[in-house]
């Protein structure tokens, strides 16, 4: 099937009204059962608030609360409309780029973008990865511009390492150095005891044995891209070659406070592939459930 267009995109949602009513089935839908009386019901839309009503007892619901979207001033169709081309982006969307499509003040673009891609961290979450059967690859790398104030390693960098399991998820964290501590203390939060790791030969790397894990080094001197057990860290590599051409493509450079927040969105993308719509519906169906 195609991807969904811009034109498609409007005719689907050509009013904020249109907006208000998708928001709701995604989050709550037709039967949902009320919070208040516990009876499935059919809910029916309030014309003097954005609100739906219960059949039985009258109770409201309010599909925006508990999203970005609460107390915004800026129109539901703009909101829809900057995830959309959030999620039809290959490597994310700047706020200037906002600005120009949504015709909003950069002030406005950019807090939409940084609420969306907190959304998407959100969502993707941290959970463990990896298990006895599981390979892990970890590697760390080095983003960004000078960073004030730093010494060691590359000081004008901001580290950032990641965790990729085999075929599946990766987990992304930028840590304020490379050494043994932090690496070690990463690992320990995020990948399950037992997992075979693939690291390469970075001495901070040395002593995962004896936290539980199976500790396999490739020495890329000497291996190449692939050790003679089959070491390897190409699928951790292939991560950072994307994420930086993504930020580098679209943003050109990302201050280190806000470098995780790109990261983690690069993450969920990277997480999830799946259709722009699918994804788009995701995104707004994510939502703590907070009535008013």
């Amino acid at each position: 099937m195609k991807q969904t267009n811009v034109r498609q995109f409007f005719q689907k949602f050509p009013t904020d009204e249109a907006c208000l009513e998708h928001l709701f089935n995604v989050r709550f839908g037709q039967g949902h059962v009320c919070p208040k009386c516990e009876r499935a019901a059919k809910w029916y839309r309030l014309t003097n608030e954005q609100a739906f009503s219960c059949q039985w007892c009258g109770h409201h619901i309010h599909p925006m609360v508990g999203s970005i979207f609460e107390k915004s001033r800026t129109p539901l169709q703009l909101w829809f409309y900057a995830i959309f081309l959030f999620t039809t982006s290959k490597h994310g969307v700047s706020g200037k780029e906002l600005q120009r499509q949504l015709g909003v003040t950069y002030k406005t673009a950019w807090r939409m973008a940084r609420l969306i891609r907190e959304h998407m961290a959100e969502i993707d979450g941290d959970a463990p990865i990896g298990d006895e059967c599981e390979i892990v690859q970890v590697d760390e790398t080095y983003m960004g511009g000078r960073k004030p104030g730093t010494h060691g390693r590359r000081p004008h960098k901001t580290a950032i390492m990641a965790m990729v399991e085999r075929g599946g998820e990766p987990i992304v964290k930028v840590i304020p150095n490379a050494s043994r501590v932090t690496l070690h203390g990463e690992m320990e939060k995020a990948v399950a005891k037992g997992t075979q790791i693939h690291a390469d030969q970075w001495r901070s790397y040395n002593g995962l044995d004896q936290l539980g894990h199976d500790l396999k080094r490739i020495n890329k001197d000497r291996d190449g891209y692939v050790g003679p057990n089959g070491e390897t860290v190409n699928a951790v590599e292939n991560f950072w070659r994307h994420l930086k051409c993504s930020i580098q493509g679209t943003h050109t450079s990302v201050s280190p406070k806000y470098l995780e927040t790109y990261a983690k969105e690069f993450e969920y993308r990277f997480n999830r592939r799946m259709r722009p719509e699918t994804m788009l519906d995701e995104l707004l169906s994510r939502f703590p459930e907070m009535d008013a």
